[in-house]
């Protein structure tokens, strides 16, 4: 009986996570411009600051009518010298043009996250690109 129950936990388990994967190859990364946000938490070890966090900012990005494809991470145990996983989230959003993203900068969702959260962080550094014609 163990054993059915444990096997039917994996087919489970697999079949979320092949619905997972399904669903990020349908969200295309728009290779127009790019920003890249990472957050150091002033307590990174907080659960409850983590859950805020991530509560606040799934509901702007939700919210959001400029950001395209949208990843939230965390960073992986660094095995080389040249990772940083200094910083407690990554944040990752694609935009059609420099002009969505200018617009994502003050549109609602955003600020009312920033609001919510400021007071998490001690440090935040960005890095936006644009796509190169190929």
């Amino acid at each position: 009986m163990k054993t059915k129950i444990i096997t039917l936990l994996l087919v489970g388990v697999f079949a979320t996570s092949c619905v997972q994967i399904k669903t990020d190859m349908d969200n295309n990364f728009d290779h127009t411009y790019a920003h890249v946000v990472y957050f150091w938490f002033k307590n990174p070890d907080s659960a409850a600051d983590r859950a805020t966090f991530e509560k606040s900012l799934t509901k702007f990005l939700d919210n959001s009518q400029y950001a395209k494809t949208k990843f939230i991470g965390t960073p992986p145990k660094a095995i080389r010298d040249v990772v940083d996983d200094s910083f407690t989230y990554s944040l990752i959003l694609s935009f059609e043009s420099a002009e969505d993203q200018a617009a994502y900068q003050t549109e609602p969702p955003h600020l009312v996250f920033i609001e919510e959260c400021e007071d998490l962080w001690e440090k935040v550094i960005v890095y936006d690109s644009q796509g190169i014609q190929q």
